[in-house]
Formats: structure tokens, C-alpha cells, sequence
């Protein structure tokens, strides 16, 4: 079984995170450095995807600046998303295959069928990781993501009476994968964030999607510690990979 480096490191600016990101994928293109998971968490900030649109920011700038939010616009798939304190960000640097020309415009990518399956599994790990921790989750049709449904909402004890109406997402997979095979950007679970942040955009570009986190599902959430050892003893195995956890360790 081969060996994934595990680094958590805790709160991160996200351009830094960015940075590491593309530095550490290009050595593992090379063969410099192993397969890689960072989990960290972002101070305030909106990421914009390779399908963002401007209109879906609703805040202001002066608001923005009133808040502390920053805006990144980044090479991900998928429109704008949320990060924060209290929210659980994993970045998955991993080699997935040979590229190869695409059809269309001859640059190198790996095929649709891995790209997909990659994502499934991202989604396969987060529900079975959910699981473990009581709370029953799943896909929605035609959306990327991990969905928590309304009649699990309806015994949830903080939650909003909105959350009861429609499935609400837990967790958001946006990710790119480059010229060589190897994965960036990756998802992030809403564990126990401020969630009135969500309320500065448009979530994914789609209007009145609703957001849940384990907070607002019990009484008394799982702590951070609890959620990241059933996700990496999940990843492990959704991914065949032996883990090497490495903590409070910067990389930056």
C-alpha cells in the first residue's frame, strides 16, 4: 500500500494554502515528494471557481471589510464557496493517472471517466466518514457535494426551519486536476463555522441552497479531533493509502 503525508496545520490564510497547494503538486509530479492530504482551516474568505460569476457575491466591499472576508478568485471547478473558522478543509495532492490529449483541444488532462470517479470517491468519503459520526448523509443527482436530508434536519436541534423544506449541504468538493494527473484544491465540511457567512453569496451559483453543519445538528457537536480521525481512517481506505500524520507541522 503506498503512503499518503498527512500535514494538519491548523489556521491557514488561504493564498498561503494556495501556494503550498501548487508547490507541493508540482513535486509530486516529479517524483520529489509523496502523495500529500493538508487539513487545515481558513480564516473568512469566498473562493470563486472556474464558473464564478461576479453577481454572486451579495456583500458589499465595505462589508467584506466589516466581516474580514477575503475574495479569491482560483483554478477550481464550480462557482463560489465558503471557508472558515470551524470548517474542516482538506486538500487531497494526489497523482491519479496518466493524462492524455483531449479530444477537443489536445491539452493534456487525464480522462473524464477518472475525473468523475475522483470526485465520487472525495463524496464516498465524506458520507461513510458522516456515518461514523451518527449523521446519515448522501449525493444529490446532478450536484457535486455531500447532502444532509430534510427528515435527518427535522431532528436536528439547532437548525433553521428552512433546513426542513429541501436537502442542505454539509460538505463542498470543488477540485482541479493538472496538466501531469495530480489533484488540487479538494473539499470542506461544515463542522461547526459561522454560518451567517453564507449569507454573502450565491453557494455554488445556485439560489437558495441551504447549508447545514454538525453544530446545527446536535446538541453536542463532535469536537474537530473526533471528525478529522473518522475522515482520515475513511480516506485511507477509500483511497488505499497508508497514512503519515503529521501535526501542527508548516509547510509555508
Amino acid at each position: 500500500m503506498s503512503t499518503c503525508q498527512v500535514y494538519r496545520l491548523g489556521l491557514v490564510e488561504y493564498q498561503k494554502a494556495w501556494n503550498l497547494q501548487n508547490q507541493l503538486a508540482d513535486e509530486i509530479a516529479r517524483g520529489e515528494h509523496p502523495p500529500t492530504l493538508l487539513l487545515l482551516e481558513h480564516p473568512h474568505v469566498y473562493t470563486f471557481g472556474r464558473r464564478g460569476q461576479a453577481e454572486h457575491l451579495l456583500w458589499e466591499q465595505a462589508r467584506l471589510q466589516e466581516q474580514q472576508v477575503d475574495v479569491h478568485w482560483v483554478d477550481r471547478g464550480g462557482d463560489v464557496t465558503y471557508h472558515g473558522p470551524g470548517q474542516l478543509v482538506g486538500y487531497p495532492l494526489l497523482p491519479l493517472g496518466e493524462v492524455q490529449p483531449d479530444p477537443a483541444s489536445g491539452n493534456p488532462r487525464i480522462p473524464q471517466v477518472d475525473y468523475i470517479a475522483y470526485l465520487r470517491n472525495l463524496e464516498k468519503t465524506i458520507i461513510k466518514a458522516l456515518a461514523q459520526l451518527g449523521v446519515p448523509a448522501g449525493q444529490v443527482p446532478g450536484q457535486t457535494g455531500v447532502w444532509v436530508q430534510p427528515d435527518v434536519a427535522s431532528r436536528c436541534v439547532h437548525c433553521p426551519p428552512h433546513l426542513l423544506q429541501a436537502p442542505s449541504k454539509i460538505a463542498s468538493i470543488g477540485v482541479k486536476v493538472d496538466a501531469k494527473g495530480v489533484s488540487r484544491h479538494g473539499f470542506a465540511l461544515n463542522v461547526m463555522p459561522d454560518m451567517n457567512y453564507w449569507q454573502g453569496i450565491v453557494a455554488c451559483g445556485l439560489e437558495n441552497q441551504n447549508q447545514i453543519s454538525l453544530e446545527y445538528i446536535f446538541n453536542q457537536p463532535p469536537d474537530m479531533e473526533r471528525v478529522v480521525h473518522e475522515l482520515l481512517t475513511v480516506f485511507s481506505q477509500v483511497f488505499s493509502y497508508e497514512l503519515e500524520l503529521h501535526e501542527g507541522i508548516l509547510l509555508i
